[in-house]
C-alpha cells in the first residue's frame, strides 16, 4: 500500500509536511490531514495539486 505525502510550498521549494496520509478533509475552512497511524495535522492551506501516480499532495499556505 502506498500512502500519500503532503508537501507545503515554502518559497521556491516544497517542504514535507506529513507522511503516510490516509485521508484529507476540509473542516471549518482548513485542511485536516490524517495519517494511517492516527496522527492529525490541521492547516490553513489550499490544495495546489494531487499527484496520484507519485502519491503526492502539494499545498500552498493561505495568506
Amino acid at each position: 500500500m502506498c500512502l500519500a505525502k503532503a508537501y507545503l510550498k515554502d518559497g521556491e521549494k516544497d517542504e514535507l509536511l506529513v507522511e503516510a496520509v490516509a485521508s484529507l478533509e476540509i473542516m471549518n475552512g482548513k485542511l485536516l490531514l490524517r495519517t494511517i497511524f492516527g496522527e492529525e495535522k490541521e492547516i490553513a492551506a489550499d490544495i495546489k495539486n494531487i499527484d496520484f501516480t507519485h502519491s503526492k499532495i502539494k499545498l500552498e499556505p493561505r495568506n
